[in-house]
């Protein structure tokens, strides 16, 4: 049972440590799935995306382990020929 943002970035973690990455459709789905979709917002284009408490948490939780790969909208280890920062390009 997902009790809060922190129970989600610990199932991510835990999917990238599977899986190598996590897409944010499957995190999206979890979340609908398990009726938190107040976990959710509204994007500009009117998709449901990730809301700011769960990305915030999932930061925290890997800071500088992790990348957002923003083309295809999924999360993975970071390699050494990442640049700095959150994003990175594939």
């Amino acid at each position: 049972m997902i009790e809060a943002s922190r129970d989600v970035s610990d199932w991510m973690l835990h999917k990238i440590k599977i899986e190598g990455c996590v897409y944010q459709d499957d995190v999206v789905d979890y979340l609908v799935k398990n009726g938190r979709e107040d976990l959710l917002r509204e994007n500009s284009d009117g998709n449901q995306v990730l809301g700011k408490e769960v990305l915030s948490d999932f930061k925290k939780l890997t800071p500088d382990t992790v990348v957002w790969i923003k083309k295809d909208r999924y999360w993975r280890w970071r390699v050494d020929q990442d640049e700095p920062g959150r994003e990175s390009k594939g």
